[in-house]
C-alpha cells in the first residue's frame, strides 16, 4: 500500500468512525496511532503520542479555553443572560420582529461572554422562547432566530472554535479575536435584516411587543454584564490583557459580581468549575488527537497532494476557495465543528496560504461556514438544542426557519472575500 493511499484510507476510516458515533477524540486517537505506526513503525507512535502530549498539555496558551468556558457557565447561571436579553427587548422589542431582533442582540451580548455557539443557543433558548410564543410569534421564526442567533458564539471573540484555529495553524490568538470582531457584528445587522424582511413580508410571524414600562430600569440591569464584555474584550483589543489574561479577568469579575448580588452561591461556583473542568478536557482530548492525525496526514502527503491537484486544475485562487468552502459545507452536514477543524485544516491550510490569502482572513471564513454547519440537516446541532427547548415545533419547521439566516451567511461570506479587510484592518491596525 502506498503513502497516500493510507492516507486516504485513514481519512476513510475516520470519517466512518466519527459516523458511527465513536467519540471524536478516540476515532482520531485510533486512526493517527494506526497510521503513523503502518508508515513510520509502533516506537515512533508511542513516542509522538508521549511527546505531542506533554507540549500541548504545557502550553500557558491553552488557560484560555477552560477560563472562556468558565465565563460561559458562570454567565449562564447568574441570570445575566436573562438581563441582557431584557436591555436588548427595551431598545426594539415594540418594533415588528423586535422580540426576534432582542434575541439576536442578546445572544450576540452573550456570545462575547461566554464563546459557544452551543451555549448561547440554549440559554437564549430558553429566555427569549416564551416570551415570543406570549406575542403569538410564528414558532418558525422564534426557533429559527435561536438557532441562528446562537452561532454568533463561534465568530464573536472570545470563540472556542477561534482557539483551536489559532493552536492547529500557529496563528495569533488575539489577532483572530481581534478579526472575528466586525465580522460579527456585520453577521448580526445582517440577521436582523433578515428578520425585518421576513416581518415585513409576513407581518403575522412577527408581531410588536408591548413598549417596556422601565427601560430605564433594564438598562440598568444589563449595565454590569455589559461593562465585564467591555473591559474583557476592550482590555484585550487595547492590549492591556493578554487573551489569557483577559479570560482570567473576565471569569473572575463574573464570579465577584455573582457572589456579590447573590445570583450564585459556592455551591454553584463548585459546578460551573467542575463542569469547565470537563469540558475542556474534552476539548483537550481533542487537541492531542489532532496532534497525532496531522503528522500521519504529513506522512501519508495528502496535503500535498491535495495541494498539487488543486494547483493543477488551473482554477483561479478564489475558485480553490470557493471549492474549500464547498467541502466545507458538505462536511458540516455529517460532522462537529471540531472535528471538521482538526481534519480539513492540515490539508487546507497549507493550500490557502500557498494561494497567497491572509490565514487571519481564512479563518473568519471558516468559522462562518462552521456557523452554517450548526444549521445544516442532518446533523445541525443548534437545530437539535433549540428543538430540546421548543420540542413542540418539528425540526423539519426549524430547519425550513433557518434557511433564510443560512443564505444570509452566504452573503456574509461573499461580502467578505470581496472586502476582506472587514477581518483585517482591525488586527492590522492594533497589532501591525
Amino acid at each position: 500500500m502506498t503513502e497516500t493511499l493510507a492516507g486516504l484510507s485513514g481519512i476513510v476510516a475516520l470519517l466512518a468512525l466519527i459516523l458511527l458515533r465513536v467519540p471524536v477524540a478516540f476515532a482520531m486517537f485510533a486512526v493517527g496511532f494506526a497510521g503513523i505506526s503502518f508508515l513510520s513503525g509502533p516506537q515512533a507512535a508511542l513516542g509522538l503520542l508521549a511527546s505531542e502530549t506533554f507540549a500541548l498539555a504545557s502550553q500557558f496558551d491553552l488557560l484560555v479555553i477552560p477560563l472562556f468556558i468558565l465565563m460561559g457557565n458562570l454567565a449562564s447561571r447568574s441570570g445575566m443572560s436573562a438581563q441582557l436579553y431584557a436591555a436588548a427587548y427595551a431598545l426594539v422589542g415594540r418594533f415588528r420582529g423586535g422580540l426576534a431582533m432582542s434575541t439576536l442582540v442578546g445572544c450576540g451580548a452573550f456570545a462575547a461572554l461566554c464563546g459557544s455557539s452551543i451555549a448561547s443557543a440554549l440559554t437564549m433558548g430558553r429566555v427569549s422562547m416564551d416570551e415570543m410564543a406570549r406575542y403569538r410569534y410564528s414558532p418558525r421564526l422564534a426557533t429559527a432566530t435561536v438557532a441562528a442567533g446562537g452561532t454568533l458564539g463561534i465568530l464573536i471573540p472570545p470563540s472556542t472554535g477561534l482557539v483551536i484555529y489559532a493552536l492547529l495553524t500557529e496563528q495569533s490568538i488575539g489577532r483572530l479575536f481581534l478579526a472575528g470582531f466586525l465580522p460579527g457584528l456585520m453577521l448580526l445587522s445582517l440577521f436582523m435584516l433578515t428578520v425585518a424582511i421576513l416581518c415585513w413580508l409576513n407581518p403575522a410571524a412577527g408581531p410588536a411587543g408591548e413598549r417596556t414600562a422601565d427601560m430605564r430600569g433594564a438598562l440598568v440591569a444589563a449595565l454590569p454584564g455589559l461593562a465585564i464584555i467591555a473591559i474583557t474584550i476592550g482590555g484585550l483589543y487595547l492590549g492591556i490583557f493578554s487573551p489569557v489574561e483577559s479570560a482570567a479577568v473576565g471569569a473572575g469579575l463574573l464570579a465577584l459580581l455573582g457572589l456579590a448580588r447573590h445570583e450564585i452561591g459556592l455551591k454553584t461556583l463548585w459546578t460551573c468549575g467542575r463542569d469547565s473542568a470537563m469540558t475542556s478536557a474534552s476539548v483537550m482530548l481533542i487537541l492531542i488527537a489532532a496532534h497525532l492525525v496531522n503528522p500521519f496526514l504529513a506522512l501519508s502527503h495528502i496535503p500535498q497532494w491535495v495541494g498539487d491537484a488543486l494547483t493543477a486544475s488551473g482554477l483561479p485562487p478564489f475558485g480553490i476557495l470557493a471549492l474549500i468552502v464547498l467541502c466545507y459545507l458538505l462536511l458540516g452536514m455529517f460532522m462537529d465543528g471540531f472535528a471538521m477543524l482538526v481534519l480539513t485544516l492540515p490539508i487546507f491550510f497549507p493550500v490557502i496560504v500557498a494561494q497567497g490569502f491572509d490565514p487571519i482572513w481564512f479563518g473568519v471564513i471558516v468559522m462562518i461556514v462552521l456557523e452554517m454547519g450548526l444549521l445544516s440537516p442532518p446533523v445541525g446541532m443548534n437545530v437539535f438544542i433549540v428543538h430540546s427547548v421548543a420540542r413542540h415545533v418539528p425540526q423539519a419547521e426549524i430547519y425550513r426557519g433557518v434557511l433564510p439566516f443560512w443564505l444570509a451567511m452566504i452573503a456574509a461570506l461573499v461580502i467578505l472575500s470581496l472586502v476582506p479587510e472587514i477581518a483585517t484592518a482591525l488586527p492590522d491596525w492594533m497589532m501591525g
